[in-house]
């Protein structure tokens, strides 16, 4: 049995051309988790509508769209090192910022800078990762990648009792760490990044042709984590929450994704990526029904929003596993999830969850209908052992689906 997979050359030069990426990225992932959550405390404590305060987040991706956009043409011309260490410049001065000005216009419009900022890093990460990955274990390099950015996201949010969203010095020590975060890639001897070759662009629409359930998963998966992120600090703060316990609570999403992405991810790359995205997908919202009869200060509520972290996270390295661009429609999830707030209280929270991933749940079950496929391809003995751990329940999934023939020039 394989719980990890071993240092071949191949792995061992992969892990050598990649360890100042993974460091920097921690290191701004940190930025990342303090800053959001504060900055959503902060809103909160204004006392802000809620629509204005999912449109701060909402300015977010906004920005992640405009970022994803410029970095694949800045990677072309100027490489990933320098586009690296421009964006994390960029980033340690706009979290500044949004600490000196107590205006939410100004909040937004910086919420626009971070997310071109993020948006670029992640651009850059995940061109250097897929790069150097091969098909046989992308799912899994992918996978210590989101453990990685994820574990380092939830680090940041447990820094949040240590500040007062209200002062300057939790932003300013969020910039520091960003600026820090420049030195592991630009210093790394071993750093090897990948070439950069001129692809023939490919529209959305072609995209959705060719991956169809790539594409529409990604689309599905952003915008239930862009809503399930946008409005966790402001349930717990609702909540009435201390900023310590709020600091915890959204946090323990992310630590979950970190937990549970390498295994789940593992296992799909041995069955049917389809079939383990619609498993973890139905776990997910179970957890967020059971949530609904928790209290928020109960320890209970941060036990089911860990495992749903853990369950919902690595449905994006699941996504990206079937095509490497992507889109970020996470957007429009924080201005969708408010308005359950709003009409349902905090219980709304639970129930933007449970209808994102129901949205999810539905787009996967018409995949795995349109086109039937062996849950695995591999002999037995090839199968890891989380993959061991999913077959059974893998295969029930399975069960019932309708045959159809394969459409041409389409893939999975």
């Amino acid at each position: 049995m394989r719980f990890l997979p071993s240092l071949n050359p191949t792995r061992k030069r992969i892990l050598l051309s990649t360890w100042g990426l993974f460091a920097g990225l921690s290191l701004l992932l940190v930025t990342a988790g303090l800053f959001s959550t504060m900055v959503g405390i902060r809103a909160e404590l204004k006392q802000l509508p809620t629509i204005v305060s999912g449109g701060i987040t909402t300015a977010y991706y906004a920005g992640f769209l405009l970022g994803s956009w410029y970095t694949l043409r800045a990677l072309a011309q100027v490489g990933h090192i320098r586009v690296y260490a421009a964006l994390a410049s960029l980033l340690s001065a706009s979290v500044l910022v949004s600490g000196v000005f107590d205006s939410p216009i100004v909040w937004i419009i910086m919420r626009v800078s971070t997310g071109f900022c993020y948006a670029g890093l992640y651009v850059v990460a995940e061109s250097w990762l897929n790069g150097l990955a091969t098909n046989t274990f992308r799912g899994r390099l992918l996978a210590v990648y989101n453990v990685v950015t994820v574990g380092a996201y939830g680090a940041g949010q447990l820094m949040v009792f240590n500040f007062d969203a209200r002062n300057l010095t939790g932003f300013a020590f969020a910039a520091m760490i960003a600026s820090l975060a420049v030195i592991p890639v630009s210093m790394s001897e071993q750093a090897a990044t990948p070439s950069i070759e001129n692809h023939e662009h490919i529209t959305l629409r072609e995209l959705a042709r060719i991956v169809p359930t790539g594409f529409g998963a990604i689309l599905l998966v952003g915008l239930a984590h862009g809503g399930m992120l946008g409005m966790a600090v402001i349930y717990a703060t609702r909540e009435g929450l201390s900023i310590g316990r709020t600091g915890v609570l959204v946090a323990v999403i992310q630590l979950g994704g970190m937990a549970l992405t390498w295994p789940i991810s593992s296992a799909s790359d041995d069955l049917d990526r389809r079939i383990i995205g619609l498993l973890i997908t139905l776990g997910a919202i179970v957890m967020s029904v059971v949530m609904l009869y928790q209290p928020a200060e109960s320890i209970w509520t941060i036990v089911l929003l860990f495992v749903i972290g853990g369950l919902s996270f690595p449905l994006y390295a699941i996504a990206s596993a079937y095509t490497n661009d992507w889109v970020s429609p996470a957007m429009i999830g924080p201005l969708l999830a408010a308005p359950f707030l709003d009409i349902l209280g905090t219980d709304g929270f639970a129930w933007s969850i449970i209808t994102f991933h129901s949205a999810v749940a539905i787009f996967l079950v018409y995949r795995i209908r349109a086109w039937h496929a062996p849950v695995t391809t591999k002999k037995w003995d090839d199968v890891s052992f989380h993959g061991r751990a999913f077959f059974v329940p893998a295969t029930i999934a399975s069960l019932g689906v309708t045959t159809k023939a394969k459409p041409k020039n389409v893939q999975q």
